[in-house]
């Protein structure tokens, strides 16, 4: 896996997203409740943090919890709720390590149908079904992890040509896209539950 991402929008943190399965997997973890590129620019800084170049699931694994969370709260902190997080990415690692020796890209690797594909992610924990199908999106529309039927297992997240998520930001203009459709998606929801109360 080496391509070139653009979901950090910063060089150095997009590089490591895009040679690292486990920062991808990392970055699509802490992609919640804090703007897109704050998630992805976090996998970066944490290895930064580490002395390392990249992320391993065995060292953050076997990590102290109490040290891992302050890692993560130095300051300019990885996430908005930092000590929660980092014991997502310690579980995450954690499942890792039991699972597939530590090897995030064997969670996709040989995988033989976008179904299969799903419901590994979906066993990953801090993956639910919204953030497994925007992963695997991700996976089959820049990763070029395209298991048969990967498109219907990633719902309305693998269309090709839509604006939905993190999976169809290349850039700048397609970033300004899917921020457009969220505010909409954000607006719609607000005036069903106003339309339900009135």
């Amino acid at each position: 896996m080496d391509v070139t991402l653009h979901l950090a929008q910063d060089p150095e943190a997009d590089a490591l997203l895009g040679r690292s399965p486990l920062a991808a997997l990392t970055g699509m973890l802490l992609d919640q409740q804090i703007p897109m590129e704050w998630a992805f620019k976090g996998p970066a800084t944490i290895a930064r943090r580490m002395g390392a170049d990249d992320l391993d699931a065995h060292e953050i694994a076997a990590y102290d919890p109490e040290a891992f969370a302050a890692l993560l709260a130095e300051k300019p902190a990885v996430h908005r709720y930092p000590g929660s997080m980092a014991g997502r990415i310690q579980q995450l690692c954690r499942y890792l390590v039991e699972h597939y020796d530590g090897d995030a890209e064997a969670v996709w690797r040989d995988v033989g149908s976008g179904a299969e594909l799903l419901r590994r992610l979906q066993d990953l924990p801090g993956f639910g079904k919204q953030k497994a199908q925007i992963f695997l999106a991700l996976l089959g529309k820049q990763l070029g992890v395209r298991p048969e039927g990967w498109r219907e297992a990633a719902g309305a997240y693998g269309e090709p040509g839509a604006y939905r998520s993190v999976a169809d930001i290349t850039g700048p203009e397609s970033l300004t896209k899917v921020r457009a459709h969220k505010q909409e998606m954000k607006a719609a929801a607000k005036a069903a539950k106003a339309a339900k109360t009135s």
